[in-house]
């Protein structure tokens, strides 16, 4: 097998927040003359957005919850899981695993290490999963999406190389879109989402927080917002109401070009979503989920928050007065919004598919790339580009 067409095996766990950068990555690795198969669960396989070039082979993954009594279970699937990855292997010969968080991903990383492949994980969030952290004595490389990740233990800050977090092609393409022009009469437009299935506390809160606003800004309001099927009545008529036009929706799929047009979002913190932000450049008000997994959302807004491009709101505080009080400080005039969408976008690493795809080739092909090594060169300032539009300044220049 040439290094110009080699063979890489991906192994993603069952939701799009593991399954959108294994995407990404692959369309990159298909770009440069690979081969890419993914395994995954069942649930993994019915995520829209992959590729079609990618077969996806799906495999037994256990579960390790709270209760011993289900660890057996877990560990016969696992077991299973790596024996189907390991005749996957033998046909399919690839020149690395990588594996994206998630249990679907531990049988395939698990195969790879007895089958001495070599082997990278990529973490997503600011806080190393469960997954991961079992796998991370085993892996060659660790993958990162922030400098500060919690649960890396030092012993393996040397394999640790910050690459970001891969998303979509279609949100990239608007990296060098300017920010959408907002002046002292013209539109707020502002987006809500929640996730997936969305989010009840958005419901709850949001339409009642904008109705506080200030008549000079509430006036000016566009609201797009996703909820719940069971909550979508209720929120319209708030929105009706307070007399505040409002498009809802259950799921846009246009959700790239309802990103491009918002001056500021307002949902939760997860790694898709943080990256989707900041790769665009868009102000937002976050809000973690609580019961995310030793608080990942929380460490996931940490960066942006402290570059200014966010405001980060724990659940128990979000009330409708502290989103009137965050949003009236960051729209009060245009120019601090535009300071803060510029602040967002300096976080952004939109080399992030291709720079991890410079690690995974890396393997069985040329050396190790140092440039993007955390501690040393990393590939942050060199990944970020120069903003195309307003406030087109370096993050030096921010300071």
């Amino acid at each position: 097998m040439s290094d110009a067409n080699r063979h890489y095996v991906l192994a993603a766990g069952g939701t799009g927040g593991h399954l959108i950068p294994a995407f990404a990555l692959a369309v990159e690795l298909e770009r440069r003359g690979h081969h890419v198969a993914l395994i995954t669960d069942a649930r993994g396989a019915e995520i829209p957005g992959k590729p079609d070039f990618l077969p996806a082979h799906v495999l037994p993954a256990g579960r390790f919850g709270k209760n011993p009594l289900s660890w057996l279970k877990g560990a016969k699937a696992v077991l299973e899981g790596r024996s189907m990855a390991l005749r996957l292997f033998e046909t399919f010969e690839p020149s690395a695993v990588v594996g994206f968080g998630g249990y679907p991903a531990l049988p395939a990383l698990l195969a790879a290490t007895s089958a001495g492949i070599p082997s990278i994980v990529h973490e997503q969030n600011a806080v190393l999963g469960r997954v991961n952290r079992i796998l991370a004595g085993r892996v060659q490389a660790i993958a990162i999406a922030y400098p500060e990740v919690k649960r890396l233990k030092p012993k393996y800050d040397s394999k640790a190389h910050l690459v970001g977090n891969p998303v979509r092609a279609e949100v990239l393409a608007l990296r060098d879109e300017p920010f959408p022009p907002f002046t002292e009469d013209g539109l707020l437009r502002v987006l809500v989402t929640g996730g997936s299935q969305g989010a009840r506390v958005l419901s709850e809160v949001v339409p009642d927080g904008l109705a506080m606003l200030q008549p000079a800004l509430r006036s000016r309001l566009q609201v797009t917002q996703q909820c719940r099927p069971e909550d979508i009545d209720t929120v319209r008529e708030r929105y009706r109401s307070h007399d505040i036009p409002a498009e809802l929706g259950t799921y846009f799929e246009d959700m790239s070009a309802r990103l491009a047009d918002a001056h500021l979002f307002i949902g939760r913190a997860g790694a898709s979503t943080i990256a989707e932000l900041t790769a665009v450049g868009r102000p937002a008000i976050l809000v973690p989920l609580p019961i995310a997994t030793d608080d990942h959302q929380n460490f996931n807004t940490r960066e942006v928050v402290k570059a200014g491009g966010a405001r980060s709101i724990r659940q128990a505080n979000f009330t409708p007065n502290q989103v009137a009080k965050q949003i009236q400080a960051m729209a009060q005039r245009p120019e601090t919004l535009a300071t803060a969408a510029h602040a967002s976008w300096n976080c952004g690493r939109p080399k992030a598919a291709s720079d991890l795809a410079d690690l995974v080739t890396s393997f069985g092909g040329s050396e190790m790339m140092d440039v993007i090594r955390v501690g040393g060169n990393n590939a942050r300032g060199a990944s970020q580009g120069e903003m195309v539009g307003q406030g087109a300044a370096t993050r030096d220049e921010m300071a």
